[in-house]
C-alpha cells in the first residue's frame, strides 16, 4: 500500500499534521514509537498543567481565610496529584487516538527510520519490521531533555522533566537548574506543596527570554513564595555518592554547596534526529536541527520536517502551525509562511507569564522609537476581587506608525489573554485602535486597553 503522506512522530506537530493531511484528501499514516500525542500530551504541556492546577487549588485552600472561608488544615497528597496528572494525560492521549481514527489516519506503532526513495522502515515493538512507501515523508520526531556534561541525568537523583512528574515520593529539598518555562513551573509546583526549592540560573535574570521587567517581577513573586533564586550562577558539579546530592554552585560571591534530595536539570531540549536515517538519505542538518525551507521541505525533495527537530521555537503550537502549513503546501494550496516574530510564549507558574513580539530592549536595539505603556493589576477591580494583584501588562508601540511591537504580561490567567495581542499584531492594529476597542468590565483583559492608553497618555485608572 502506498501513502500520500507518512508522518514520523505523533506529538502536537505530527498528529495535527496527519489530521490536516487527511482533511485535504491525502492518504495518510502516522508512526509512533511510544504514546500517541507524544511528549506534549504524555509528559509535557498537558500533565504539567494538571500538576500546576493541583498546586493552585492547594494555594487557594491554604489562603482560604482571605476569602472568608474557614477550612481545616489542608495536606498535599503528592501521590494523588501525580495520579490525577497521569489520568489527565491518558485521557488526552485517548482523545488523539479518537481524532486520528475519525479522520481515517492509519496509526502504525513502532520506531521509524527514513530510507531513500521515499520509504520508511518501521520496527515494531515485537521485533517485526515492515517498509512503507509514500509520496511525502514529514519528520516530526520532537525533542528530549538536554543533558549538560557536568550534570549527567541518572533518572534518580539528577532528573529531567519526565521523571519530575512521576517521582515516587515528594523531595524535601530540590535544586532546579535553569529558569526557563520548565524550570520555573516545576519550582513553583514543588515549592507550593512544601518542598524547599532553589533555582540556579546562569544568566543574570530568571526567564531570560522574557522582557527584563517581567523577569524582575517574577523573581520578586517567587522569592515571596519562599523559593531561593541564584542568578549569574552555574552548577559546576553534583556529588551523588551520599544519600542525597551535594550541588557545587559557582556564584558571583564564590563557591556554594547546596544539599538536596534531587536535582532537576531544566536547561532546554535537544532534537531527536539520531538513528532515524537522515545520513543515509542525505538530509542536511546544522547544530542538531534538520534544515528546511519556509514550507518545511528539506534539501531532499519529498522529505519534510517540522516542530522541535527544525530551527525555531520549540513549542507545541509552533509545531502544529508548521505541520498545517507544510501539508497545505504539499496539497497544492498557497499557505502563508509562518511569522516567527508573532509567536506567543506562556509560562504557567504563579503568577503566569505570557508574551509576544519584541522585548523593550530588542525594540530599542532594532532602532525603533518607542512608546511604552504599563498597567498594573493592583489597579484592576477584577484582580482585587480575585485576590491576585501581583503583576502588570506592558505594551511596546512603534511611535512612528502606532504598530504594536511587543506585549508582555505577568499575573493570574495572563496566558488566556495573550492571544488578543497575537491577533492585534497579525491584523496590524494600531495603539489608538486598541484603545478604542471596548473591553468588558470588570475583567483582567481591560488591562490591555489601559496599558495601550497609558502608552499614549490617555490612561483613566492610573
Amino acid at each position: 500500500m502506498k501513502y500520500d503522506v507518512i508522518v514520523l512522530g505523533s506529538g502536537p506537530g505530527g498528529y495535527v499534521t496527519a489530521i490536516r493531511a487527511s482533511q485535504l484528501g491525502l492518504k495518510t499514516a502516522v508512526i509512533e514509537r511510544e504514546s500517541l500525542g507524544g511528549i506534549c500530551l504524555n509528559w509535557g504541556c498537558i500533565p504539567t498543567k494538571a500538576l500546576l492546577k493541583s498546586a493552585n487549588v492547594f494555594d487557594y485552600i491554604k489562603n482560604a481565610e482571605e476569602y472568608g472561608i474557614q477550612v481545616a488544615a489542608p495536606k498535599a497528597d503528592f501521590g494523588g496529584m501525580v495520579s490525577r496528572s497521569r489520568g489527565v494525560a491518558d485521557g488526552m492521549s485517548k482523545g488523539v487516538t479518537f481524532l486520528l481514527k475519525k479522520n481515517k489516519v492509519d496509526v502504525i506503532m513502532g520506531t521509524g527510520k527514513v530510507l531513500a526513495g521515499k520509504r520508511i522502515e518501521v520496527s515494531a515493538n515485537d521485533g517485526g519490521t515492515q517498509v512503507l512507501e509514500t509520496s511525502n515523508i514529514i519528520i516530526a520526531t520532537g525533542a528530549r531533555s538536554r543533558q549538560l556534561p557536568n550534570l549527567p541525568q541518572d533518572g534518580k537523583k539528577i532528573i529531567g522533566y519526565r521523571e519530575a512528574m512521576t517521582l515516587k515520593s515528594q523531595p524535601k529539598k530540590l535544586v532546579v537548574v535553569g529558569s526557563g518555562a520548565i524550570g520555573v513551573e516545576f519550582a513553583y509546583f514543588y515549592n507550593s506543596i512544601g518542598t524547599d526549592v532553589t533555582i540556579v540560573e546562569y544568566m543574570d535574570e530568571i526567564v531570560p527570554v522574557e522582557d527584563k521587567e517581567i523577569g524582575k517581577q517574577l523573581q520578586k513573586s517567587l522569592k515571596k513564595q519562599g523559593i531561593t533564586i541564584r542568578t549569574s550562577s552555574e552548577v559546576t558539579s553534583v556529588d551523588t555518592s551520599g544519600s542525597g546530592c551535594k550541588v557545587s554552585v559557582k556564584t558571583k560571591k564564590g563557591e556554594e554547596v547546596i544539599d538536596c534530595d534531587i536535582v532537576l536539570s531544566a536547561v532546554g531540549v535537544v532534537a531527536n534526529i539520531e538513528n532515524i536515517g537522515l545520513e543515509d538519505v542525505g538530509i542536511a542538518t546544522d547544530k542538531g536541527k534538520i534544515l528546511v525551507d519556509e514550507f518545511y521541505m528539506s534539501n531532499i525533495p519529498g522529505y519534510y520536517a517540522i516542530g522541535d527537530c527544525v530551527p525555531g521555537q520549540a513549542l507545541a503550537h509552533v509545531a502544529s502551525a508548521e505541520g498545517i502549513i507544510c501539508v497545505e503546501k504539499i496539497a497544492g494550496q498557497s499557505p502563508e509562511a509562518l511569522d516567527y516574530g508573532n509567536i506567543p510564549g506562556c509560562t504557567y507558574c504563579f503568577p503566569e507569564v505570557a508574551s509576544v513580539g519584541m522585548t523593550e530592549q530588542a525594540a530599542k536595539d532594532a532602532g525603533y522609537e518607542i512608546k511604552v505603556g504599563k498597567f498594573p493589576f493592583s489597579a484592576s477591580g477584577k484582580a482585587s476581587a480575585a485576590g491576585h494583584k501581583d503583576g502588570f501588562v506592558k505594551l511596546i508601540f512603534d511611535a512612528k506608525y502606532g504598530e504594536l511591537l511587543g506585549g508582555h504580561m505577568i499575573g493570574a490567567n495572563v496566558t488566556e489573554m495573550v492571544a488578543e495581542l497575537v491577533a492585534v499584531r497579525k491584523l496590524e492594529t494600531t495603539g489608538h485602535e486598541l484603545i478604542k476597542t471596548v473591553h468588558p468590565h470588570p475583567t483582567l483583559s481591560e488591562a490591555i486597553m489601559e496599558a495601550a492608553a497609558a502608552a499614549y497618555g490617555e490612561v483613566i485608572h492610573l
